[in-house]
């Protein structure tokens, strides 16, 4: 990530709770709580519709849904890449209600490190990177955890990596 003038030489963020009015400008909260709702299957199910803009992406992509078993990551998070998907949009959700830290920043051709934001999930959210948001690979802080992925399949590479630059440190840390 080339360094924008003025660009701080260190940013230390404490992830903030992860809400639907914070996360807004990167992409969909994924959560029953606050969530339109309707009775199904006889009345056996809720169904809580329509949590996120999957977005394949244009001509012959389609929606793939992948298994991610991940491990965790020693914290403060020293932040030292970021990746975006400019085709399509990325979905994760846990499947055994592991809190997971999300470290984002605005799509666009370069990231600003002062633009980069942290959250951490409540365990039962996931989120949707809207296509092109510029975000940090998953992460876990307490134990492995696997995740259901939402993401794009089809011809075109999808996946750009950013650097922070030497002699700069993001570093993202727990609320106590």
């Amino acid at each position: 990530m080339p360094p924008a003038p003025g660009t701080p030489a260190s940013l230390a963020l404490v992830a903030q709770p992860l809400t639907r009015e914070a996360f807004a400008a990167f992409g969909d909260v994924i959560e029953s709580a606050h969530s339109r709702s309707m009775s199904i299957n006889a009345g056996m199910t809720t169904r809580f519709h329509d949590l996120a803009r999957v977005d394949p992406g244009p001509g012959d992509s389609r929606v793939l849904v992948n298994i991610f078993e991940t491990q965790p990551y020693a914290m403060p998070l020293q932040v030292g890449m970021l990746e975006r998907h400019p085709l399509g949009s990325q979905a994760f959700v846990p499947m055994d209600g592991s809190r997971f830290l999300v470290v984002v920043a605005p799509a666009g051709e370069a990231v600003r490190v002062e633009d980069i934001r942290a959250f951490v999930t409540d365990g039962k959210q996931g989120v949707n990177y809207a296509r092109g948001v510029w975000h940090h690979p998953l992460v876990v802080t307490q134990q492995p955890a696997s995740f259901v992925v939402i993401d794009r399949g089809g011809v075109g590479p999808n996946c750009d990596e950013i650097f922070v630059p030497p002699g700069c440190e993001v570093r993202v840390s727990l609320a106590d």
